[in-house]
């Protein structure tokens, strides 16, 4: 056995299913990380059920080897051995979408060029059989010279053919031929005797039907509409939003109660004193304050996986296309800015695959502006604190329409500054050109990946950067305890409350008080400590986190500060994370330093005008 694993790479097309044939193959245990020296995300695994040790790596998805963006650039670099720190692949796997033919041919002819050891993966078999698309599999590999497995990814078909094709090569690698290089010099004309070796390789090998489904054609028509399709996307999303709230509400409750028994089992325990406090005031009420959200958060990554899985979020992007290039912006814009929805540092990463570095540019700077999982517990804690749970027009949730306003907020002011911004930069036509993808169910073993993944993650900043901050929240709200004779609340005279005083003339303008001056500074780690912070000065511990702050809060602010601190949160950078990608993805200290100053005075400047405005309605 090697002492040095044979090391193989997956590249092809976005969408054509590649990482779902990494996740069969390696099962699922992916280590991600970053590739040495640039921000662009690596997965990678060990093969399973193999002979010899193997190591898999999911390159970024690639349409050539001839690059416009940089993800494609590393890919590129990794499959040439350019990157400095990563070794060269052994075998490069390319994944084909036989849906998609013409398409991924490009590549793999490019990739052939080079007189690498290959194989190729054509995938989604099914599907292109549903679709009348008959692929001579044998005759199409003898015209390459590269051995092509046919597979179907999301249900196990061919995977066991091509792991066993994988260990045959690691049990005898071939012995490598002199390696090609392909210069830029000679693109022109590699291009074009690479489209004519296609279609001469799909005339021979391949039969196709003239046209998709008619469904197919008859759904295009309705989400692509310029007017009707536009009323599906925003429906679409008005129903995710009723849905975070309604949906998730049994399972808030249980584990609420989880936490609430667990707090009154240690109080009723332990005897009164430092370590009691530490424990329910600091740690179950820090971490419980928090992991109540997840079904909240779990419910609204189900449905952005469910309409990536259908192919429908492509759809959305060449939708918006038009409407986006009247903002300075394009449909490439779209799936970053809706990536940010989730967490707005893989949003930002994901800008990457943009190539007019001013359209990059200006996405990075409105991408936190799309309203992240992290602010949804700090939403759902003020808005079932302040707004009432009742239906509106007879079919709409007061509170989940309440979530749609915030979120649209974002996107409003996203628009307006990505308008702005691009007005003042000379204007370059980068023509959208993206894969649509077939329309297909989507599949349990992606979603319940996905879902997986997304509640490890949340947990694992519960367990670390969120159980760290409030611990440090905890030790500030709870020492130097009160003197003797004191007259004010312990809290007043605690190292937070001293901090938040000192804070507060700042913030007086926008109607906080101290105390919620003082969960925006651990919210800085992640937003979603600001709940358990809440919590901790308001000395929220042994009853229902969920129900007794909400309570708390309703009695101690007013309807305009409420709406005033969703404001701030709305538009402030709360995330040191997000600052930090910024700085690498741009790699400038200026344009990092510009981002943090103008969301920081959009995030005052939004909630001072929220409570004047709302403080005169309401007086």
């Amino acid at each position: 056995m090697s002492a040095v694993p044979i090391r193989l790479a997956l590249v092809g097309n976005p969408n054509c299913g590649k990482t779902s044939l990494f996740n069969r193959l390696t099962g699922a245990r992916a280590k991600v990380a970053n590739y040495p020296g640039v921000t662009v995300e690596r997965r990678s695994g060990v093969v399973t059920a193999m002979e010899s040790p193997a190591e898999l790596v999911d390159l970024p998805g690639t349409y050539s080897l001839f690059v416009t963006s940089p993800d494609e650039q590393v890919a590129r670099d990794v499959i040439l051995g350019k990157l400095a720190g990563e070794r060269r692949p052994d075998l490069l796997v390319a994944v084909v979408d036989a849906c998609n033919l013409r398409l991924g041919l490009r590549l793999v002819l490019e990739l052939r060029s080079l007189n690498r050891p290959m194989i190729l993966a054509l995938n989604q078999m099914d599907e292109a059989r549903r679709r009348g698309i008959s692929i001579n599999t044998a005759a199409l590999s003898q015209a390459i010279g590269i051995p092509i497995i046919e597979t179907v990814a999301v249900n196990r078909q061919g995977v066991a053919d091509l792991r066993d094709a994988l260990d045959g090569y690691t049990r005898q690698p071939p012995v490598p031929a002199g390696e090609q290089v392909i210069t830029l010099s000679d693109r022109q004309e590699s291009v074009e005797a690479l489209y004519d070796q296609i279609e001469s390789l799909i005339k021979q090998h391949v039969i196709q039907p003239e046209a998709m489904p008619r469904w197919q054609d008859r759904l295009d028509a309705l989400v692509m509409h310029p007017v009707l399709g536009l009323v599906v996307l925003f429906t679409t999303l008005l129903v995710i939003f009723q849905a975070v709230f309604a949906w998730a509400t049994p399972v808030v409750d249980l584990i609420d109660g989880a936490f609430v028994a667990l707090g009154e089992g240690v109080a009723t325990t332990l005897p009164d004193g430092i370590l009691k406090d530490f424990i329910v005031d600091g740690l179950i009420a820090g971490v419980g304050g928090v992991l109540v959200f997840l079904p909240q958060i779990l419910i609204l990554f189900f449905f952005i996986l469910v309409l990536e899985d259908t192919g429908y979020l492509t759809r959305a992007a060449f939708l918006l296309d038009r409407p986006m290039r009247g903002l300075g912006l394009s449909g490439r814009s779209f799936i970053p800015l809706l990536s940010s929805f989730a967490c707005a540092v893989p949003g930002i990463m994901a800008t990457r695959t943009i190539a007019d570095p001013r359209e990059r540019f200006i996405t990075i700077m409105v991408a936190p502006l799309m309203t992240c999982s992290a602010r949804l517990p700090v939403y759902a804690l003020i808005i079932a604190a302040f707004i009432p749970e009742q239906t509106v027009w007879g079919i709409f949730n007061l509170q989940g329409l309440t979530l749609f306003v915030l979120y649209f907020a974002g996107v409003l002011s996203a628009a307006l500054i990505a308008w702005f911004m691009r007005r003042r930069a000379a204007r370059e036509e980068f023509p959208l050109l993206l894969e649509l993808p077939s329309y297909r169910w989507p599949m349990a073993y992606h979603l319940l990946i996905g879902l997986r993944e997304r509640a490890w993650i949340f947990l694992r900043r519960v367990g670390t950067i969120i159980l760290a901050l409030s611990i440090v929240l905890w030790f500030l709200a709870t020492f130097p305890g009160a003197p003797e004779g004191a007259t004010q609340p312990a809290i007043d005279y605690s190292f937070a409350g001293q901090l938040g005083h000192f804070m507060q003339p700042l913030f007086a303008p926008l109607g906080f008080n101290w105390q919620m001056c003082i969960a925006l500074i651990p919210a800085m780690g992640a937003r979603e400590v600001a709940v358990s912070a809440l919590a901790t000065v308001y000395a929220v511990g042994e009853e229902s986190i969920d129900a007794a702050l909400g309570a708390t809060l309703a009695a101690s602010w007013s309807l305009p500060v409420a709406y005033a601190y969703l404001a701030w949160f709305v538009y402030a950078p709360q995330c040191i994370s997000t600052i930090a990608v910024v700085k690498r993805e741009t790699n400038s200290a200026k344009a990092t330093t510009f981002f943090t100053i103008y969301l920081f005075a959009l995030a005052y400047f939004a909630a001072w005008a929220t409570y004047q405005i709302a403080s005169a309605i309401v007086n």
